[in-house]
């Protein structure tokens, strides 16, 4: 699904990512730990177009999307739920959903309004409030809208940056289920998730990511075993 070759990118003269390379399989759940300033987030730009690559190479179903701007990419499949949910709030729920479909609308996709449904069936609330201006929404429903808005452009890949940052602990699990259920469906999902035991609770996959580096990689249960990573990233003392 995704494959990532020496992969370097940054800010200005700024080298933030250094010769990242990983992979995600299509239908696994895979997930990027690190401390704040890893490069995390830099990298799921990146991915996504919002920053340009300054060496190294982005495959997506096989095709090389480096160069692509951002709108080609999710065109492409790949869609980006932002940290810090970054919902447009002065538009309705509905507005923000029918928006995040519109890479389908404009293909001519006659299922648009069945991908509404089932954004609805995912998350019953933002039916309930799909009226209502998504800045007046909580955390946690800003959240699902930002979930579902990504999933209105059917990707094939979903990438998640944070979405338990500043919520509630019934809906971080209600959260992670969505994402379980995602891959249920066939989505293959990247997940960025600064609460490393919940994330590798529901991967397939890890990567460590250090200064721009990946340091260690492997089965979700092999790291969470690890006592490196249990040391600097469960919050264990071994």
């Amino acid at each position: 699904m995704l494959k990532i070759k020496n992969l370097e990118a940054g800010y200005g003269k700024l080298r933030v990512l250094k010769k990242i390379s990983l992979h995600v399989e299509p239908g696994e759940i895979v997930t990027l730990i690190g401390a704040n300033g890893a490069g995390k987030t830099t990298l799921l730009n990146t991915i996504s177009g919002l920053i340009r690559a300054s060496g190294g190479e982005i495959t997506l179903k096989g095709e090389n999307i480096t160069k692509l701007a951002a709108e080609k990419i999710v065109a492409r499949g790949c869609s980006l739920v932002p940290e810090g949910r970054q919902v447009f709030a002065p538009m309705s729920v509905r507005e923000n959903l029918i928006l995040g479909g519109y890479v389908q609308h404009a293909k001519g996709n006659k299922q648009f309004r069945d991908y509404l449904e089932h954004v609805f069936e995912l998350f019953p609330v933002l039916r309930e409030r799909q009226e209502q201006l998504a800045g007046t929404l909580s955390g946690g429903e800003q959240q699902m809208l930002a979930m579902g808005r990504a999933l209105m452009a059917r990707p094939a890949l979903i990438m998640l940056d944070e979405p338990s940052t500043g919520l509630a602990p019934l809906v971080v699990k209600a959260i992670f289920g969505v994402i379980r259920q995602m891959r249920a469906e066939g989505n293959t999902v990247l997940l960025i998730e600064q609460n490393a035991k919940a994330a590798l609770a529901v991967a397939d996959r890890g990567y460590v990511l250090e200064t721009g580096k990946i340091i260690v990689q492997g089965a979700a249960a092999d790291l969470l075993a690890n006592k490196d990573v249990q040391r600097a990233y469960l919050g264990r003392e071994v």
